[in-house]
C-alpha cells in the first residue's frame, strides 16, 4: 500500500531547523518558503526513503486561511497526501475545504477525459459532515451558474429544485405561467411572459413546523437580455449567471438540510427569462405588485427587483425569524466593492455585525452598505406608487435595496445580498466561473443563531 506524502508548511526558521536535509535541493529549485510557493522533495535525498516523493514543503502564508491549499490540490502529482502539521478542528476543516474547492472542474461539455487529481487524506479532527456538505453545496452553485441557458432555463431550474427536494424529503410546489396571475404574482408573470418557457415561482419547504422560520429568496433570472431596454453585447455576455441568486439559495438550502439545522426552511425562487417579444413589458408600463403597490417600469433591465418584490412580499407574510434574499442585482454594487466581494444590506445592526464576522472567520467575506432612507425619494414616480429605478445616476445598489425594502414587512430581520456570483479570474480554490459568494457565511450565521445553545 502506497503511503501518503506529508505536506509541511514552512518558513525560513523551519527550513533551517527541520528540513536541512534537502537544503541543496531547495536552493537548486529556487524555493525560499514564500507564501504561495511549494517544493517537491524527492525521496532520494532522504535517508531511509524508498526513492519516491518524500514530502512537500509549502511556503507558510501570513494567515493560514481556507485557500492555503487551494492551488496545490490541482498542481501536485496525482498521489495521496496528508497534512504533517497539527491543526485545530476548525483549521483542518478549512484547509481541507479549500483543497476540495480547488479541485472543482466544470466538464459537462468537455470530451477529453479529465487528468487525475491528487487526493488528501483527511485528518481525524476534520468536521467531515460539514466538509462534505459545504463542498457539495458549492459545487451545486457553481454547476448551475456555469451551465448555459440553452440547458438551464426555467424548466431546468425547477428540475434542480425538485431534485434537491427529493433528496432531502422536502415539500415543493411550483406555480407556472398564467397561474401566477390567478395566484397574485403579477410582476413575476410580467417579467417572464415574453419567453417561450413560462415564468414560475418555486416554493420549497423543509423542517419541523414549530422550528424557527428561515426563508430564502433567490433571483432566478435564467437569462437577462435587458428586455426592450436591451443590453449591449458586452453587458449580455455573462447573463447566464443572472440566476446566481437562485443557485446560491439552492446551495444554502442544501447545506442547511444536509446539516439538519433545527429550522423551518422555506425557499422561494421566482424563475424567469427577461426576453424580447411582442409580449414583453415596455418602459413606463405600470405593474401592480402582489402587495398592491403600483410600480412604474423605468427600465425593463431592472427586472430582478420586480420578481423579487412579489416573492419577498409572500415570504414576509409568514413573519419568518430571518429573511434572506440573494441576487445578482446591480452593477452599482460591483462598482462599489468590486466583483469578488458581495455587498449586503441588513435591517438589524447586530445581525449585520454577526454576518460580517462569520464571513471573515470563514474566508467568505461580505461588506455592508447602508439602507440610506433619504435616497428613497429617488424612486418616486409621478404616475405610480414607486419606480423600479432611481432618477439619479449614483447609489444604484442602495436604491435597489430600498426598492426591495418596500416589499418586506416592517420589523422583520432581513438580509439582502447583491453579488457577482462569478469569478472573473482564477484564484486558489476559486476557479474562473460561477461561484458561491457569502453562502458559507450565511450558513454560519443561521447555525449560530438557531442551532447553538
Amino acid at each position: 500500500m502506497t503511503q501518503s506524502v506529508p505536506i509541511y508548511f514552512v518558513d525560513d526558521a523551519r527550513l533551517q531547523s527541520e528540513h536541512r536535509d534537502s537544503a541543496a535541493w531547495q536552493a537548486a529549485s529556487g524555493f525560499k518558503a514564500k507564501p504561495g510557493t511549494y517544493c517537491l522533495i524527492p525521496g532520494s535525498l532522504i535517508p531511509g526513503s524508498d526513492g519516491a516523493l518524500a514530502k512537500v514543503l509549502v511556503g507558510q502564508p501570513e494567515t493560514l486561511d481556507t485557500w492555503a491549499l487551494g492551488s496545490l490540490s490541482r498542481s501536485l502529482p496525482p498521489q495521496t497526501y496528508r497534512l504533517a502539521d497539527t491543526f485545530s478542528a476548525a483549521e483542518a476543516t478549512q484547509l481541507c475545504l479549500g483543497w476540495q474547492l480547488g479541485q472543482y472542474q466544470f466538464r459537462r461539455y468537455k470530451q477529453e477525459a479529465p487528468e487525475p487529481l491528487p487526493t488528501l487524506a483527511l485528518p481525524e479532527t476534520v468536521d467531515r459532515a460539514y466538509l462534505t456538505a459545504a463542498t457539495e453545496a458549492t459545487y451545486l452553485v457553481r454547476d448551475l451558474i456555469n451551465t448555459p441557458t440553452s440547458d438551464l432555463g426555467t424548466p431546468e431550474l425547477e428540475a434542480a429544485a425538485r431534485n434537491l427536494a427529493a433528496a432531502h424529503q422536502a415539500e415543493i410546489a411550483v406555480t407556472v405561467g398564467t397561474d401566477l396571475l390567478s395566484d397574485n404574482y403579477p410582476m413575476i408573470y410580467a417579467v417572464g411572459k415574453a419567453n417561450i418557457h413560462p415564468p414560475r415561482l418555486i416554493d420549497l419547504r423543509w423542517g419541523e413546523p414549530g422550528a424557527p422560520k428561515v426563508t430564502l429568496v433567490g433571483k432566478g433570472v435564467c437569462f437577462d437580455s435587458g428586455g426592450l431596454n436591451m443590453k449591449s453585447a458586452t453587458g449580455m455576455k455573462l447573463m447566464k449567471k443572472d440566476m446566481g441568486g437562485a443557485a446560491q439559495v439552492l446551495g444554502l438550502a442544501k447545506l442547511i438540510m444536509q446539516m439538519t439545522l433545527p429550522v423551518r426552511l422555506r425557499l422561494l425562487i421566482p424563475a424567469v427569462e427577461n426576453s424580447v417579444s411582442g409580449e414583453a413589458m415596455r418602459p413606463l408600463d405600470v405593474l401592480t405588485s402582489r402587495k398592491g403597490t403600483t410600480v412604474e417600469v423605468g427600465n425593463t433591465d431592472a427586472e430582478g427587483r420586480l420578481v423579487l418584490a412579489d416573492a419577498l412580499w409572500e415570504a414576509s407574510s409568514e413573519q419568518p425569524d430571518l429573511l434572506i434574499d440573494c441576487a445578482t442585482l446591480t452593477g452599482a454594487a460591483r462598482i462599489a466593492v468590486g466583483t469578488e466581494l458581495p455587498a449586503f444590506f441588513c435591517s438589524d445592526d447586530a445581525i449585520a455585525a454577526a454576518l460580517k464576522q462569520a464571513g471573515n472567520q470563514l474566508d467568505d467575506p461580505l461588506w455592508q452598505l447602508p439602507l440610506y432612507q433619504p435616497y428613497r425619494a429617488m424612486l418616486d414616480s409621478t404616475v405610480a406608487d414607486i419606480n423600479n429605478v432611481s432618477n439619479a445616476s449614483y447609489g444604484g445598489a442602495i436604491t435597489a435595496a430600498l426598492f426591495l425594502k418596500e416589499f418586506t414587512q416592517p420589523d422583520l430581520t432581513w438580509i439582502h445580498l447583491d453579488f457577482m456570483a462569478y469569478n472573473l479570474r482564477s484564484q486558489p480554490g476559486r476557479p474562473e466561473g460561477g461561484e458561491a459568494m457569502g453562502m458559507r457565511a450565511l450558513f454560519e450565521l443561521i447555525r449560530q443563531r438557531f442551532a447553538q445553545p
